[in-house]
């Protein structure tokens, strides 16, 4: 009886057979081109694509370089426009209260006489608006200059809503460095004629991760500008800022 013979014997009529699982295959990751004419388009094929990937940022910088300014020298506006920029246990974190502070100089000043907080209030336990407007408060702001929009989830949504809900026609933006000309160039397509204020921050983690993002977030810029759609959340026009500016809140 050969060793095959043996081995049919003993394993039982009728039961499967233990299939061993096939060697695993390592994912092949994509050749080069063999030939130069080959290599030379697929350079080509990069440059074009980093090409396109850096033109929202280059439309950004022509756009709005010019209008970035400093509380000092920026033009004075009937409205300030100070964007969300998250909360910590509550409060303003350390970059909305930089905004937050030049906002109130921007008041001390005259530069202008009421600011709209713009912010995410799309959970019952998070308001941003509400703890922007404190802030200001605690900061000799008074509280019937400062007016309230809740429904700024992001940048587009804030200059919209500013223009088509809150009637702002001129004003001066106030964000991070790093984020103030995606703003202006959000606001001009939106209507509002702005200037903006730069806020600086040491170059941390914090700053190198937000202008990461600014990289990214131009393109999206570039496809609202362009199609300028409605925000998340439109609803009816308000008065806060006419009130505002009249005095009489």
């Amino acid at each position: 009886m050969g060793a095959g013979e043996r081995v049919r014997r003993a394993w039982p009529a009728g039961r499967a057979r233990l299939r061993l699982p096939a060697r695993s295959r390592l994912p092949r990751w994509p050749r080069l081109p063999e030939t130069r004419r080959g290599r030379r388009r697929a350079v080509q094929a990069a440059m074009a694509l980093s090409v396109v990937a850096l033109l929202p940022a280059t439309w950004l910088r022509l756009t709005a370089d010019s209008r970035v300014r400093t509380v000092a020298d920026v033009p004075k506006a009937p409205v300030a426009v100070v964007f969300g920029a998250g909360l910590w246990d509550g409060e303003p974190s350390p970059y909305l209260a930089h905004r937050l502070d030049a906002a109130v100089e921007l008041y001390e000043r005259g530069k202008v006489r009421a600011i709209l907080v713009t912010g995410d209030n799309s959970r019952h336990d998070y308001d941003e608006p509400d703890a922007m407007r404190a802030y200001l408060v605690r900061h000799g702001v008074p509280d019937g200059r400062i007016v309230s929009d809740y429904a700024g989830f992001d940048t587009w949504d804030s200059c919209s809503r500013a223009e088509r809900i809150f009637g702002v026609r001129r004003a001066v933006l106030v964000s991070q460095d790093f984020h103030i000309r995606r703003a202006l160039a959000l606001c001009d397509a939106a209507g509002i004629d702005a200037y903006g204020v730069g806020v600086a921050e040491p170059h941390d983690v914090t700053w190198l991760f937000g202008g990461a993002r600014e990289a990214f977030a131009a393109g999206k810029a570039a496809l609202d500008a362009a199609f300028r759609p409605d925000p998340r959340f439109l609803g009816p026009r308000e008065d806060g800022i006419r009130k505002a500016l009249t005095g009489s809140r």
